[in-house]
């Protein structure tokens, strides 16, 4: 399992922000130009894993994770936007999901405001997801 699955899941899973954006509407891949809004697209930017001389069974990996919001107003996207940050805001931890172990997730910054296709209004918040894997 991938930072992104693992951010993907948990948003999916935030009642607060599936009142807004309907789970279905909170993926990976790419986005489709004529979408319904609101969206969120969730996709790994970089990935590290902890480097050990020996050989382990599990791995610890830090991902950076940017989830980009795509709204119909500019209203609806900073709505979206706090839904996600407060997701992350005061670091989430999850025992255990799937393969992945020990999880944590905290926001990393926001993007700039962006003019998205089809005048929709477009922003990035990115988090950072770690996490134990099978090596």
């Amino acid at each position: 399992m991938t930072g992104a699955e693992i951010l993907g899941e948990v948003l999916r899973t935030n009642a607060a922000l599936t009142e807004v954006v309907e789970p279905e509407a909170i993926k990976g891949g790419r986005l489709d130009d004529n979408q319904p809004l609101p969206v969120v697209l969730v996709r790994s930017i970089s990935i590290i894993d902890r480097q050990t001389l020996a050989a382990e069974t599990m791995v610890r990996t830090s991902e950076r994770v940017s989830c980009t919001v795509r709204a119909a107003s500019y209203a609806d996207r900073v709505a979206v936007m706090k839904l996600l940050r407060s997701a992350g805001r005061a670091g989430l931890t999850i025992p255990a999901m799937d393969d992945a172990r020990n999880i944590s997730i905290l926001t990393a910054g926001a993007g700039p405001e962006l003019n998205g296709p089809g005048d929709s209004f477009e922003r990035n918040q990115d988090f950072t997801v770690t996490y134990d894997a099978p090596a």
